[in-house]
């Protein structure tokens, strides 16, 4: 297959280029903006430069591909949400409209796009994908980039019903793993973490007081969802949660990544920092039913996995 992964030098894109290439059949094309310092791997890839805001470029990109996997974003963390949060809508409406519509007319045969879980409200149990209400469930400190995502799902529900490209609209939760951003200005909770922990030398601090809940999701384990999408899809449109399943709070995550580095550290709540106090976790009953899949990575493994990526790629 001819395989086009979008922000292929970004977290998630990295993942699906370090997993893809590995299969020799399929004919690979990255698209990037603007190259990082990190070294990829060196292989038969296709790098392409292209922004994604430009019509022309877009349409052109998609010709004779069989699978679009779109991996770019402008993310950031929690900070920005409520600070500056027009920063995510903007350019990622613009960019999917132009994509899921060439897709269209280039017949492309499936479209991956990665929404999020950032237009669930709070809830004490895992939440299914029609517990959602868009009119009166988005927290409202979300709402600029919640509201973009429930739009691009829709719109590629939308081209789905045009014509025969299949498109996966993947609500996962927090995805994490190597290649995260891991900078405190940019990353978000679980990056943001295992960056203070391993520079620190007597305490960490955390923001607000730690007792928000996150669904956490090793980033091999949303590669084998996607992959197992490709291969099993039937419908035109599905719409699928993808998480652990289970949620646990910024309190215990911390314990768990200092306990995992094997250094002893004090923790400090900072209360004037930024802090969305939600407590959430995905039901992935759907995607068991239709694809198969259940998550293999524990969050034990997956820290400890992230943790020795971490030492290498940062030793310095």
């Amino acid at each position: 297959m001819n395989i086009l992964i979008c922000g292929a030098t970004g977290f998630i894109g990295r993942s699906f280029l370090e997993r893809l290439i590995k299969n020799k059949k399929n004919r690979i094309f990255a698209v990037y903006n603007i190259k990082n310092k990190t070294k990829y791997p060196k292989s038969s890839v296709k790098w392409i430069k292209c922004d994604l805001r430009d019509e022309k470029a877009v349409n052109k990109l998609t010709k004779g591909m069989d699978v679009v996997i779109q991996a770019a974003a402008t993310t950031t963390g929690s900070k920005d949400v409520i600070n500056q949060p027009f920063v995510h809508v903007t350019d990622n409406a613009v960019m999917n409209a132009y994509l899921f519509r060439s897709c269209y007319l280039n017949k492309v045969k499936q479209c991956i796009f990665f929404s999020c879980t950032t237009m669930y409200k709070s809830s004490l149990k895992p939440i299914k994908e029609d517990d959602f209400n868009p009119l009166k469930d988005i927290e409202p400190k979300y709402f600029g980039v919640a509201t973009t995502k429930v739009y691009n799902e829709k719109m590629c529900e939308f081209f789905a019903s045009l014509g025969k490209t299949k498109y996966t609209a993947i609500r996962h939760s927090n995805i994490y793993g190597p290649y995260d951003k891991f900078d405190l200005e940019r990353s978000h909770v679980f990056g943001a973490t295992i960056t203070k922990v391993m520079t620190a030398k007597e305490k960490i601090i955390v923001w607000g007081k730690g007792q928000e809940k996150r669904d956490l999701l090793y980033v091999d384990d949303l590669v084998d969802f996607v992959l197992l999408a490709i291969k099993k899809q039937k419908n035109n449109f599905e719409l699928l949660n993808c998480g652990l399943g289970k949620a646990i709070s910024i309190n215990e995550l911390v314990k768990k990544i200092i306990k995992a580095s094997k250094k002893k550290l004090t923790i400090e709540y900072d209360l004037t920092k930024p802090n969305i106090p939600t407590y959430l976790s995905v039901d992935c009953a759907k995607a068991k039913k239709l694809l198969g899949w259940k998550p293999k990575v524990t969050l034990d493994i997956g820290i400890q996995k992230t943790i020795q990526w971490w030492k290498k790629e940062f030793k310095n």
